[in-house]
């Protein structure tokens, strides 16, 4: 089977890294031949690390994109996929005028944000949701075709490694006996820079033991912001407890070096398959962390949470203060972690079901009114959402 994968513009993030690897999954275990069409981007290296079939999306600054739409027309001509995977609502805006209604492929729309965009296909494509929560608020919301497919986690990709975990220590210089916290995120301000800022107040709390560290990997538009905010609580302890290290396209060593994970989603989950306990945040103040307690709400609303919105972190500073205070908490932690990605998120079990949705997409095509009424819908909405729909009939 021939599928035509979408996705976001290949900037370092989870999502991507998502969308490589199960295009890699479809085509090495599955047999699929896969294209993959993106903005390019840093990403580019997993792309020709996996050897994928790469073809550019051009760059876009409003959606539906007419650029965009001539060059999928033209990629779906020469290609001619029997099945094509949208990743997000974005790239399903550029496609589905040409895609869907004037080419009448058939559409996988995978959306894997904490919500049910309204512009995504309701009828005449199946769509699949991250957590079993967003899947029932999706059917409820008269999504026909909605399906779970969880953020996939390459179990033996990401696993405990002592010597990379050494390895970076030394480079970054944090000695063995630190307590190392670490969070591998995008550094902007939706979503992410909140609980980046509250760890960091956490740490000036905490930061009368000289052994806590903190390593923030990533970057983005609000890194300028956070390096002034890590310097000014560095300066107030007179030691260097924060480090931020930019974008590594590799951070499983900082994973692995960490005694301790901090994040929200698919970063939270790959530090639990290097077995480590994990504090996940959220925003309005949320912070919980993972255990038995709370691993079913979790599973079922996703790694992430919305708190209060009241100020303070006593609950962030208690759970550090709490895996810096017991080795052996934060190991029991790290293998229920692991044991929890095992289960749901492996590669292998997504994969397949993945598979199962894009074979049986590409074989049970939707009636044409089907596909008017999604075409229509998105069209209204996205008019009524300020999306600029800019004549995106001359696009072909």
């Amino acid at each position: 089977m021939r599928v035509l994968v979408f996705g976001h513009r290949l900037e370092v993030g989870g999502t991507q890294v998502n969308a490589i690897e199960l295009s890699t999954y479809l085509r090495d275990v599955c047999g699929h031949e896969i294209t993959y069409f993106a903005t390019p981007g840093p990403m580019n290296v997993l792309i020709d690390k996996a050897d994928l079939r790469f073809r550019a999306a051009p760059e876009a600054s409003s959606h539906p994109s007419p650029a965009r739409m001539r060059v999928i027309d033209q990629i779906i001509r020469s290609v001619r996929p029997d099945v094509v995977h949208i990743w997000d609502w974005p790239q399903w805006l550029d496609a589905f005028l040409g895609v869907q209604l004037l080419r009448r492929m058939p559409v996988v729309v995978t959306c894997m944000s904490m919500v049910v965009p309204s512009v995504m296909p309701k009828r005449a494509a199946r769509t699949t949701f991250g957590t079993p929560e967003l899947v029932e608020r999706a059917r409820v919301a008269g999504y026909r075709h909605a399906h779970l497919i969880m953020p996939p986690v390459d179990i033996k990709l990401n696993s405990p490694d002592r010597q990379s975990a050494l390895e970076f220590r030394k480079r970054f210089e944090i000695d063995e006996d630190d307590v190392l916290f670490v969070t591998v995120s995008r550094l902007v301000d939706w979503m992410k820079t909140e609980s980046i800022s509250r760890t960091m107040g956490a740490i000036r709390r905490l930061g009368s033991d000289k052994r806590l560290r903190f390593v923030v990997v990533g970057d983005g538009s609000a890194r300028a912001d956070l390096e002034a905010l890590a310097a000014k609580i560095n300066a107030e302890l007179g030691r260097n407890a924060i480090l931020l290290t930019g974008a590594l396209l590799d951070p499983r060593p900082a994973y692995a070096a960490a005694d301790a994970v901090i994040g929200m989603g698919g970063s939270a989950l790959r530090g639990m398959a290097f077995e480590k306990p994990v504090i996940v945040v959220g925003e309005r103040n949320f912070s919980a962390l993972f255990s038995s307690q709370t691993r079913e709400f979790f599973y079922t609303k996703g790694i992430y949470g919305e708190g209060d919105g009241r100020p303070g972190s006593d609950l962030l500073v208690a759970d550090m203060t709490r895996l810096v205070k017991s080795p052996e908490e934060r190991r029991s932690l790290g293998q229920l972690a692991r044991s929890f990605v095992e289960q749901h998120y492996s590669i292998d079990a997504i994969g397949r079901d993945l598979n199962d949705i894009l074979v049986s997409a590409s074989t049970d095509p939707f009636s044409f009114k089907d596909v008017v009424y999604d075409t229509c819908r998105t069209a209204s909405l996205a008019t009524a959402k300020g999306l600029r729909l800019q004549n995106p009939w001359r696009a072909f």
